[in-house]
């Protein structure tokens, strides 16, 4: 899956310092709900068991290369949102240098038109801690809707925090 800037692919081991450089930054993995990672290796764990899947993938900046964040979607019952039988949980995030540069809605269209072209998913759920709302924007620009709000009792980063819940209703 790519654009003219990105390319959505499955994650490799030489990922794993790039992973790190920007999955490391106390600024990014807290707003997407999970820890800062503390080394290379962690990272290169991280590559081989949470992305490991045919549904995560690393997002690259052709121009360069380098995979600088996330994006892909997982079974909702491994989150504590209000999702419908068989609705998938989407996440994503970038590297802080690429942020409010429209990279994570770009990703998001071309995830979303891969899913819509490969599977009989109906609907998706995801969310954004009120205190990242440009998270919310990006699902906005893609026909998310606000569903309600909820906390979330992070399981990786031990807080609980509120966060707005939003679905997309998927049309073929």
């Amino acid at each position: 899956m790519e654009t003219e800037r990105i390319l959505l692919r499955p994650w490799r081991d030489d990922d794993a310092e790039a992973l790190f450089k920007y999955a490391s930054d106390p600024e990014v993995g807290p707003r997407a709900g999970w820890p800062p990672h503390k080394s290379v290796e962690e990272s290169l764990e991280i590559i081989h068991t949470v992305f490991h899947n045919d549904t995560n993938w690393a997002i690259e900046l052709k121009e360069t290369g380098e995979a600088i964040g996330a994006i892909g979607y997982l079974p909702a019952s491994e989150s504590e949102l209000p999702a419908r039988e068989g609705e998938p949980l989407v996440g994503y995030w970038v590297g802080k240098p690429y942020w409010n540069q429209g990279i994570c809605t770009e990703a998001l269209e071309i995830m979303l038109e891969h899913i819509r072209k490969t599977t009989y998913i109906k609907s998706l759920i995801s969310s954004h801690y009120f205190d990242n709302p440009a998270s919310g924007k990006v699902m906005e620009k893609c026909g998310f809707v606000p569903t309600g709000e909820t906390c979330i009792d992070e399981k990786l980063t031990g807080t609980t925090k509120p966060t707005r819940v939003m679905r997309l209703e998927i049309y073929r």
